[in-house]
């Protein structure tokens, strides 16, 4: 029969390593409300370690902290604070390892190198947790929430700010990303390489470094996620580098230097997304094929799409473009005249980027007109046959 072990200053058990060591497969470890300074705490069996009222766990920078090695394990309603900073050990203030089953939520983790780590771990739940980190350089910082070798994982309703990555994958797969909020972080709100088959939806990334990495990975859903100020002279909404048979739908890319930069990337359908006072809302880099931009509203971008390459079997249909200004004779919604969306000025400025600051000159509205009359640079094949009259709601 699984019992409660309470854990609190003035108990019989003051300290959590006491409570794991004498407890049975299944107990329930209540950690009163107080502060316990340990680290190195393993949890090899399974057990739920349940707080109340948010003890504190403090690792005095001595290392990791708690490390889960075991199935079955549920960490719910702690502190933790303190984790040692390492250039050799990726100390965490929660590891799991190898582990099934399992369930962090309702934790709380500052003064962190690496927050939440899982390593070679399945089935289970990061849920309702607020990791603060303070990242000043790269070099000697972590990840708010790191998944290596990991599968079906739920990463859902997490607050991650001041961390190197927010979210970071690598050969992840079957994983769901939903609800998080990744902002000021030093490098990507959220980065993933060789995870392929997850899905992310109704998250939030603001303010970080660099948006999104999406790398060298294949049968990604993004649905209905917001890319946010990520503003620099290599920031961008999304990358997208060496992406397959991918869905980007129902995003929006808002005041961001680029929207989406696309390199190397295939049979991907980006609709109903909203591009909005972007530097540049799509760039596109070579070796893109069998792509579908569809139902998309472009509004207010300095510049909508740059290509720099072959429109190939690319495709631009039926999007808003708040810079269209055709007519519609017979009311059916769709302007009479295609639409091109490359300004001859876009091409210039990735050639020679100085001449940025001719943005709002006459001299552009000149030579972007000359280029609409009788196309040469631009690729005179990429056109929106279908441009909308309205805006998509």
């Amino acid at each position: 029969m699984a019992k409660t072990i309470t854990v609190c200053n003035h108990c019989d058990i003051t300290s959590i390593k006491e409570a794991i060591s004498l407890a049975a497969d299944f107990d329930t470890l209540l950690i009163k409300k107080g502060t316990y300074k340990e680290y190195n705490i393993l949890i090899d069996k399974p057990l739920t370690i349940k707080g109340e009222q948010y003890p504190v766990v403090d690792g005095e920078k001595k290392g990791e902290i708690i490390r889960v090695a075991s199935d079955h394990v549920t960490i719910d309603g702690l502190f933790v604070i303190n984790v040692g900073v390492s250039y050799t050990s990726d100390y965490a203030a929660i590891r799991v390892v190898k582990s099934e089953n399992f369930v962090i939520q309702n934790v709380v983790l500052e003064k962190l190198f690496f927050g939440i780590y899982l390593e070679k771990s399945s089935n289970g739940k990061v849920y309702h947790n607020k990791i603060i980190g303070e990242a000043k350089d790269e070099y000697n910082s972590g990840n708010g929430i790191q998944l290596w070798y990991s599968k079906n994982i739920e990463v859902d309703r997490n607050i991650v700010q001041g961390t190197r990555d927010g979210i970071y994958l690598e050969f992840s797969d079957n994983i769901t990303i939903n609800n998080n909020t990744s902002t000021n972080n030093l490098r990507y709100g959220l980065h993933f390489m060789f995870s392929n088959h997850d899905v992310y939806t109704n998250n939030t990334f603001e303010n970080n470094g660099a948006g999104v990495a999406v790398m060298f990975s294949k049968h990604i859903k993004m649905y209905n996620n917001t890319f946010r100020k990520n503003w620099g002279t290599a920031a961008y909404g999304m990358l997208l580098k060496e992406i397959n048979d991918a869905e980007i739908k129902g995003n929006t890319f808002e005041e961001n230097t680029i929207g989406i930069n696309i390199e190397g990337s295939n049979r991907i359908n980006y609709h109903n997304n909203h591009f909005i006072q972007n530097g540049w809302a799509i760039k596109v880099l070579g070796a893109c094929y069998t792509n579908s931009f569809k139902n998309n509203n472009f509004l207010y971008n300095s510049f909508d799409i740059s290509y720099n390459s072959k429109l190939n079997d690319n495709t631009f249909s039926s999007n808003y473009w708040s810079g269209y200004t055709g007519y519609d004779l017979n009311k059916d919604g769709v302007g009479d005249v295609p639409y091109r969306p490359v300004k001859l000025f876009s091409y210039i400025v990735n050639r020679t980027p100085e001449t940025i600051v001719l943005l709002r000159s006459l001299f552009m509205d000149v030579i972007d007109f000359s280029e609409k009359v009788s196309p040469v640079f631009t690729p005179d094949n990429l056109l929106d046959d279908a441009p909308l009259m309205k805006k998509i709601e």
